[in-house]
């Protein structure tokens, strides 16, 4: 059955558009890895990939993709990456909110707050995850395994935990100034102000 070519003209312009609202996303291979299928006469290699994706201003996610060439691996990883993507609040867009941890499996990750100027103090996969989602200064440590899967994963999942003063706010029914506390030589007032700005 033919199409209408008007309709397919529409659906394409739709299309393009989605692919406009992902441009600015950035990919990071993690990940590459040969697999073997044992089959009857033989073996059959394909291979799996780990990729991140990120916004750099504060989303990330991940995805694997297995297939029988490496480019069409990473191009499911990489869709699949699209669609787990999380939000994750960041301080003045630089750094964490406060410390976290997070362990999957026998993957554990300490991820820590740091002052401007440090960097990306962080190793292999965590670095990835980090450079995607828009994190400048963070200092982080993984223990427990090297498996990039697990690394992962638990990364994710300490980032879940993050909250930011506006989210713990909302939630006991505050003013953001009411949970940080006055600063010093700062009435509580303007504090609070700051930090609206910051957020």
């Amino acid at each position: 059955m033919a199409r209408n070519p008007r309709e397919r003209n529409q659906r394409d312009r739709g299309g393009r558009g989605d692919r406009e609202e992902q441009s600015d996303l950035v990919d990071k291979l993690v990940n590459i890895n040969r697999v073997a299928k044992v089959v009857k006469g033989g073996r059959r290699f394909g291979f799996a990939a780990l990729v991140v994706v990120g916004d750099t201003k504060g989303r990330v996610g991940y995805g694997s993709g297995k297939a029988r060439e490496v480019p069409e691996a990473i191009r499911k990883a990489t869709e699949r990456a699209k669609g787990n993507m999380i939000r994750v609040p960041l301080r003045e867009g630089r750094t964490l909110h406060h410390d976290v941890n997070g362990h999957f499996g026998a993957g554990r990750v300490v991820c820590r707050a740091a002052p401007a100027g440090t960097g990306i103090i962080a190793g292999g996969p965590m670095r990835a995850v980090f450079e995607t989602l828009g994190v400048q200064d963070v200092v982080a440590k993984s223990t427990g395994t090297q498996n990039p899967y697990n690394m992962i994963k638990a990364t994710f999942e300490a980032l879940q935990m993050l909250n930011s003063p506006r989210m713990v706010a909302m939630r006991r029914g505050k003013k953001v100034g009411e949970i940080l506390g006055p600063r010093v030589g700062v009435s509580a007032d303007e504090g609070a102000i700051a930090e609206e700005v910051q957020e």
